[in-house]
């Protein structure tokens, strides 16, 4: 290890990798970075500072590479979310926690996309209206989805909705739960038809929409696409550590990001988002008597079938089970599957560090998600099932 000049102000720092790590080769070599940092700074010459690759692995040779790809900035608001009014947002909150929007009066957009279960459910697959009021891991009912609640986080960048790819604007997904059996099961002009008998209702879509006040399927839309958009997660340990704050990740992380990168998994999975526009069969167990053919079924071709859209990895640390059909139980489940799809040789240290950097390093709870106490409709908000409430309060 070298010396630091000033050991009082050094706090503890992760061994920082010079590039891809080979499988065998495990760097020990310490690196004295803040030293590099604050001389650098006291030269005003941080991104010329020898030795010291901020952008990740594509600088200088010989460069400490922070990541092990090219570090890409989050990216800006799509322009769908400015100067969106608050007034639309929160309507689009209060119809996204209202059972009137549902055949039985007890199931709502959040029963499938909880705050609880970062956005998701805790379910293997859906269970829809008839379940009744009770959400969460112990619902149970005659509507059953074929599909694994998909969390909602940064739906605001994808271009393509859904395990099947099947919407490509967050407008348009918003009535098909309505449309689906397994789901709400309810006609959108029912729906709507409810809504505008509602007083509350009226005045919340006139601020909403001031140009044009009325309960349509486009407002309808609108709004909760609107309040779909505001859940962002970009505040994890990791967008700390790439903005410079490399204290925050310690050896595990540092090699779990490594390996993650080592065996592939960012070529799907790709940072900062950590997913991607891809749609791919992953072979993973089939459903006995469950017919899914994914992202085939709207596309029509037979080189389609069996592939699912590559999800996020951010806040997945409350959404188990996953894959398309909830067959993995658990992240670590999860990992071991993926990693022996890649073809690549792999042990139990991989696993462990690489469940852990997804876990640890892509986990944001600094955005609650606040369900409202009430809605419009007067109905009773549904309610979750025990469990640890990791990613909210509820009121």
């Amino acid at each position: 290890m070298g010396a630091c000049s000033d050991s009082s102000r050094m706090r503890p720092l992760p061994i920082l990798r010079r590039g891809p790590v080979p499988r065998m080769r495990r760097v020990t070599e310490g690196v004295c970075l803040l030293t590099l940092i604050l001389a650098a700074c006291a030269c005003g010459e941080v991104e010329g500072t020898p030795g010291l690759d901020p952008a990740g692995g594509g600088g200088q040779p010989g460069a400490v590479a922070l990541t092990p790809w090219e570090i890409v900035e989050f990216p800006p608001l799509p322009a769908s979310m400015r100067d969106v009014p608050e007034a639309r947002i929160e309507l689009g909150r209060l119809l996204f926690s209202d059972p009137l929007l549902s055949a039985d009066g007890e199931t709502a957009c959040l029963t499938c996309h909880s705050e609880v279960w970062g956005m998701s459910d805790a379910l293997r697959v859906a269970v829809g209206q008839g379940a009744g009021i009770g959400a969460g891991p112990n619902r149970v009912g005659p509507n059953v989805s074929r599909r694994n609640s998909m969390a909602l986080f940064n739906l605001a960048f994808r271009e393509t909705l859904l395990w099947d790819g099947r919407s490509d604007s967050l407008e348009e997904q918003a009535v098909l739960p309505l449309l689906a059996e397994e789901e709400l099961a309810i006609e959108p002009d029912s729906a709507l038809s409810q809504l505008a008998g509602i007083p509350e209702y009226g005045r919340l879509f006139a601020a909403a929409f001031p140009e044009d006040p009325r309960v349509t399927v486009d407002n309808f839309g609108s709004a909760l696409a609107a309040f779909q958009r505001t859940f962002i997660s970009d505040r994890a340990l990791y967008d700390a550590y790439v903005e410079g704050n490399v204290e925050v990740f310690d050896d595990d992380l540092v090699d779990g990001m490594f390996r993650f990168a080592e065996m592939g998994c960012n070529s799907c999975h790709t940072p900062p988002l950590f997913e991607s526009e891809t749609f791919a069969d992953r072979h993973v167990p089939k459903d006995v008597g469950v017919i899914d053919f994914g992202l085939a079924e709207v596309t029509l071709r037979g080189e389609d079938i069996g592939k699912f859209r590559t999800p996020s990895l951010r806040n997945i640390f409350v959404t188990e089970p996953y894959f398309h059909n909830g067959s993995a139980r658990s992240i670590r489940d999860a990992v071991k599957h993926e990693l022996a799809e890649s073809g690549l040789p792999f042990d139990d240290e991989d696993v462990r560090l690489i469940e852990g950097f997804i876990d640890r390093a892509l986990r944001d709870t600094s955005r609650g998600i606040q369900r409202p106490s009430s809605v419009p409709s007067g109905l009773r908000i549904p309610i979750d099932g025990e469990g640890v409430g990791a990613m909210g309060s509820r009121n």
